[in-house]
């Protein structure tokens, strides 16, 4: 199948290893872009925005998106939030859900109010850390 992983920069090593598992499944993944000389971690966010406007990061990550058959959410816990997913995520989530894609979500739904009806709503497989459940 081919997947395109969907989480936070901030996650990107782990990312890298999902990929590699998924990767020794058969699966043939996409990453996101994580641009080397941008700190992901800055509190303004202001380089992080210039460089998704000028480097069309969001628009080439929905191509992908476009092209796989999946999504997979790697939405692992920041301190304050279990199982986060952020605002990129959960958009990439919708892309994915009004173009027929399935969706895969490494842990469980976190709960974050805001968006858990949402969530529910596009009704995502949810893996419990099992990238083998992946069909």
């Amino acid at each position: 199948m081919i997947i395109t992983i969907c989480g936070s920069l901030k996650f990107f090593d782990e990312e890298v290893k999902i990929k590699e598992e998924l990767e020794k499944l058969g699966h043939t993944v996409h990453m996101p872009v994580k641009v080397p000389e941008l700190d992901y971690w800055e509190k303004d966010g202001a380089s992080r925005v210039e460089a998704k406007q000028n480097l069309n990061l969001m628009g080439e990550h929905m191509k992908k998106i476009e092209n796989s058959e999946a999504i997979l959410v790697a939405n692992l816990s920041k301190p304050e939030i279990e199982n986060y997913i952020g605002a990129n995520t959960f958009m990439e989530m919708g892309f994915a859900h009004y173009l027929g894609k399935k969706i895969f979500t490494l842990n469980p739904l976190p709960n974050q109010p805001y968006i858990r009806e949402e969530l529910d709503s596009i009704n995502p497989t949810i893996l419990n850390g099992n990238l083998e459940s992946i069909k």
